[in-house]
């Protein structure tokens, strides 16, 4: 962990952090890292001690080290990790009205940033039913009164500032929808990056599908949660490519405990060779994107 924690550092550098005073951004991703190693941490993602989840996480952010100007995801990527901290704690508790409300406050704020992560509702609510079984009328409510009050601070804030358009530009936002499948807006290191991601959650999803009666049945329901925000979020990106930035976060954040679980708890011949070929594929994208980013600044 404090390897990938310098070369993360190394490649914010690279990519011009201090020229550019990409400091809210780093906050966001030092927090989020740490929420990873906490949510690794409570839960036991992982049989064994292992900081897999949260390197995994950093190695793959720097892959995609073209989103590291955009503040409005990366605060988004950070409530959403917390969000997903907070839920898993209430795991077959419908009784746990207030963990769920932290929840969805963090959920709520994250929707200041970036809207469109309220398109993950009925999917986060139906999980809740199925992979957390911590979905009742109490911790529904509770859902609700979490995702709102973030705007009540919100809201009256813009009307002191009589900006009323931010209002209605904020939800506006929802209906706007683009072509669907529409890539050639997006660039070919994008492309690439998400390539992998794409080719790490398949490995990690067919491991862990193939593993995964080792693990207790609570973990097993967590892994599930990753397994379908992910492909949700690859669903979301392909349908309006405009949100690729934001989509490609979500993707990184729940693809990053599936590989940490291939990664630590596999060690046959062919997965310690298929795990260097893809470290190294990691860091040749890594590489191959800085330059792009450099000669594009």
């Amino acid at each position: 962990m404090p390897a990938v924690t310098f070369y993360a550092m190394a490649v914010w550098l690279l990519c011009g952090g201090l020229t550019h005073h990409w400091w809210w951004q780093l906050l966001c991703i030092s927090i989020t890292t740490y929420l990873m190693v906490e949510l690794n941490n409570i839960n036991a993602l992982i049989r064994i001690f292992s900081r897999m989840v949260s390197s995994t996480f950093l190695a793959l952010l720097c892959s995609a080290c073209f989103i590291f100007p955009a503040l409005p995801e990366t605060v988004m990527l950070t409530c959403m990790t917390a969000f997903i901290l907070l839920l898993f704690l209430t795991y077959q508790d419908k009784e746990s009205a207030g963990l769920t409300y932290y929840a969805f406050l963090f959920l709520g704020v994250g929707s200041i940033a970036y809207i469109h992560v309220l398109f993950f509702l009925p999917l986060i609510w139906l999980l809740m039913m199925t992979h957390t079984m911590s979905l009742s009328w109490r911790t529904w409510m509770a859902s609700l009164l979490g995702l709102l009050t973030p705007y009540w601070f919100y809201i009256p804030w813009i009307i002191y500032q009589r900006d009323y358009s931010a209002i209605t530009n904020h939800f506006m936002a929802l209906t706007v929808f683009e072509e669907p499948f529409n890539l050639y807006g997006i660039t070919d290191s994008q492309k690439a990056t998400l390539g992998l991601v794409i080719l790490l959650a398949i490995i990690g999803t067919t491991h862990y599908i193939r593993k995964s009666y080792l693990d207790k049945i609570r973990i097993r329901m967590f892994y599930g949660f990753f397994i379908f925000m992910d492909l949700a979020a690859l669903l979301f990106l392909l349908l309006q490519p405009q949100h690729f930035n934001a989509m490609l976060l979500l993707m990184i954040v729940n693809t990053s405990p599936l590989v940490a679980h291939f990664a630590a708890l596999s060690s046959t011949k062919l997965t310690n060779i298929t795990f260097m070929v893809l470290s190294a594929a990691s860091l040749l994208l890594t590489a191959y994107n800085i330059w792009m980013f450099s000669s594009l600044s």
